[in-house]
């Protein structure tokens, strides 16, 4: 994995920006930014989906101890709805990064899009796995989002969310339809949306 040197000299203050839970009908996006401290190296930062949860959980720890700085925020299911996936995204991100108890001199954001941010910002295509802030701010993310579902889990343990983290899996499809949308369902996603008119008719 290359160091954030690498990809932008110079970069001073650099923070890596990811998210966890784009693609979920249920619940918040999460974003994370993580400014990282070169003294302080983190062995096995990678992905966050090719580790386990508990490699996750393991990591997570090390990135809050040992991180310059880190933050994480969400954008809700009626932000999401309201706003469209990308664009909650966006603002998801821009919150983690304004959540940074140090300013960054860059942000570095995972994909092949940016947020409007204060500091100057730069995509990285599969930065995950290729920019170690990156990685930390993606395992950031993806622990709080499944702690998230952990929550929603225990309130509607007849949903499966312990297990399939709200992704629309033929269990949650199921559940939906046997069951019905929650609040925490996102309106706009089309799964939903055609469950919603479906008890409409009813």
């Amino acid at each position: 994995m290359q160091g954030a040197e690498a990809i932008v000299p110079g970069a001073g203050l650099l923070a890596g920006v990811d998210e966890a839970g784009r693609g979920p009908l249920v619940g918040n996006v999460v974003a994370a930014a993580v400014i990282l401290d070169p003294h302080r190296p983190i062995a096995g930062l990678a992905d966050s989906k090719r580790l386990s949860a508990r490699r996750r959980e393991q990591l997570g720890g090390l990135i809050r101890e040992r991180a310059l700085a880190w933050s994480i925020a969400c954008a809700t299911a009626a932000e999401i709805d309201t706003l469209n996936i990308l664009h909650a995204t966006m603002l998801a991100m821009q919150r983690a990064v304004a959540g940074l108890a140090v300013a960054p001199q860059l942000a570095l954001i995972d994909g092949n899009r940016c947020p409007a941010l204060l500091c100057p910002a730069a995509s990285v295509v599969k930065g995950d796995s290729r920019v170690a802030a990156i990685s930390a701010a993606s395992i950031l993310a993806k622990v709080e989002r499944d702690r998230q579902m952990q929550q929603l889990h225990q309130q509607f343990p007849e949903y499966g969310f312990a297990r399939h983290k709200g992704y629309p899996t033929p269990e949650h499809l199921a559940a939906l339809s046997r069951l019905g949308a929650l609040p925490e369902h996102r309106r706009s996603f089309r799964p939903v949306r055609e469950q919603l008119s479906r008890e409409s008719h009813v």
